[in-house]
C-alpha cells in the first residue's frame, strides 16, 4: 500500500490549465453586453466640466442608468454590499443610486468624480470590460475542478464508456439510507451489468484545508456506498497541492479502495471493461 501510495504521488500532475483556463471570454462579454446601454449614458459624464448638471441630465432620461454603478469600482453589490456613507451610517451600497445627492456623494468619494473629469477613463464600456476580466480571475478555482471534468469525461468518451453526470444520491433510496441527510451529488455514474459506480472527480494545484476536508469527506462516505451491494465509490482526483496534505490523503488511499489520478485512472478504465 505504501508502495502503491507513494507512486500514487510521484505522478501528481503541476497542473490542468490550458490556455482557455484563465479568463471566460464569452461570459465576460455577456456581462457588459448586458449593461452597456446603461454605460453608454453614464459615458456623458465623462470630461463634463460640469458633473452634477450631467448626472441630473441622466437622471431626468433613465434614473435606473445609475444601477450600474457599482461595477465601476469593481464590485457585484445585488442589494446586499454595505459601506459606511459620509455620515458614519452603514448602508447598502445601491441606496447612493436611488437620489442625485446619493449619486454625486458616491462619485466623489471612490474618486470616479476626478477620473471622469479628467478624462482618466475614456469609454466606460472598454473600462468595464477590462474590469469583467479581472473579476472573473475569481472564477478559477471552480473552473480547475470543471476542466478535471472535462479531462475525465474525455477519457471516457475516448473509451467508449457510457455515464451519467451531476446524479444525486437519491435516485438509490438505499444509497439514500445510508449517507443520511446529506443530499449528495456525484460528478459522474457510471453503470455496469454488475456494479454501479459513483464517482467524484477534483484536482488542486495548491494547498488548504478544504483538502483535509475532502479526504476526510470521501474516507467517510466511501465505506458506507461500498457497504450497499452493487455500488462502488470512485475518486478521481489530481493535482500537487495534495502534496501539502498527502497525510490526510493517505489515509483516504488505505480506506478507498478506488483511487484514481490521470496517469493511472487507465486502471480504472480497463477494470470496467
Amino acid at each position: 500500500m505504501n508502495k502503491n501510495f507513494n507512486k500514487f504521488m510521484s505522478q501528481l500532475q503541476e497542473t490542468n490549465q490550458t490556455l482557455d483556463f484563465f479568463c471566460d471570454f464569452n461570459k465576460i462579454t455577456q456581462n457588459v453586453e448586458d449593461i452597456k446601454l446603461s454605460l453608454c449614458m453614464l459615458n456623458s459624464m465623462i470630461g463634463t466640466s460640469d458633473l452634477r448638471r450631467s448626472v441630473e441630465a441622466i437622471w431626468k432620461r433613465d434614473p435606473s442608468a445609475f444601477n450600474v454603478m457599482d461595477i465601476l469600482i469593481a464590485i457585484r453589490s445585488n442589494g446586499k454590499k454595505k459601506v459606511i456613507n459620509n455620515l458614519g451610517q452603514c448602508v447598502i451600497l445601491d441606496t447612493f443610486f436611488s437620489s442625485i445627492d446619493g449619486i454625486m456623494e458616491y462619485l466623489e468619494t471612490t474618486g470616479l468624480a476626478d477620473i471622469f473629469k479628467s478624462r482618466k477613463i475614456k469609454d466606460l464600456v472598454d473600462y468595464v470590460f477590462g474590469i469583467e476580466t479581472g473579476l472573473d480571475t475569481n472564477a478559477r478555482k471552480n473552473r480547475s475542478g470543471h476542466i478535471m471534468e472535462e479531462i475525465v469525461a474525455q477519457i471516457l468518451d475516448k473509451n467508449g464508456i457510457k455515464y451519467r453526470e451531476e446524479v444525486y444520491a437519491s435516485e438509490w433510496n438505499e444509497i439514500s439510507q445510508v449517507l443520511g441527510d446529506d443530499e449528495k451529488r456525484f460528478d459522474f455514474v457510471i453503470e455496469t451489468i454488475s456494479k454501479t459506480y459513483l464517482i467524484e472527480v477534483n484536482f488542486y494545484s495548491g494547498g488548504g484545508s478544504k483538502l483535509n476536508e475532502v479526504a476526510r469527506s470521501y474516507s467517510d462516505i466511501a465505506p458506507k456506498i461500498n457497504s450497499v451491494t452493487g455500488f462502488e465509490f470512485v475518486w478521481i482526483t489530481d493535482g500537487i497541492g495534495w502534496k501539502t496534505a498527502k497525510n490526510k490523503l493517505q489515509e483516504a488511499y488505505s480506506v478507498i479502495p478506488h483511487i484514481y489520478n490521470l496517469t493511472n485512472i487507465v486502471d480504472f478504465i480497463n477494470a470496467i471493461k
